[in-house]
């Protein structure tokens, strides 16, 4: 089988990288570039864990042919620090107790990166409605919808 290359903005950086037919964006951001924030959850497109930005906007890694996104910008958890330093959504999870086991929070965050890029000062329904593609088996969410308001109204906690 032959090898498709494909090139796209990774983080704010250029990637160039070759994939098999079919591959999905999940699988080459993990194997290929090695990011390993988005994670592998159900594969069905039914738990977000694997919720990416692609030019600004909420993707299923998991469903998402890797080809699509040749030329475009691909923005995951890696990228939202800038150095040592945390995006206010990573410290508002971290101050709210927004994260027990983690698994879900890389989705989580990109949820809500999503949401707060596109409307800065979102209600409580409208948190909840962006993080609905999400599944977190621990929090029970409140902590969560807290963290999100919290970074919206730039505070550190809720």
């Amino acid at each position: 089988m032959s090898k498709t290359p494909l090139q796209f903005r990774h983080n704010g950086r250029d990637v160039a990288i070759f994939v098999d037919g079919g591959t999905n964006l999940l699988v080459a951001l993990r194997e290929l570039i090695g990011d390993m924030t988005p994670k592998f959850g159900c594969g069905q497109g039914g738990c977000g864990t694997c919720s990416v930005l692609i030019d600004g906007e909420l993707h299923l890694s998991c469903l998402t042919l890797a080809e699509t996104v040749a030329g475009r910008s691909i923005e995951t958890l890696d990228g939202m620090k800038q150095g040592p330093n945390l995006h206010p959504l990573q410290r508002a999870f971290a101050d709210n107790f927004a994260a027990q086991c983690g698994y879900c929070t890389p989705g989580m965050l990109m949820a809500a990166k999503a949401l707060l890029d596109r409307n800065p000062s979102p209600s409580r329904a409208e948190v909840v409605e962006a993080i609905s593609g999400n599944i977190c088996r621990c929090t029970g969410y409140e902590p969560i919808i807290n963290a999100i308001l919290a970074a919206a109204g730039g505070r550190a906690s809720a």
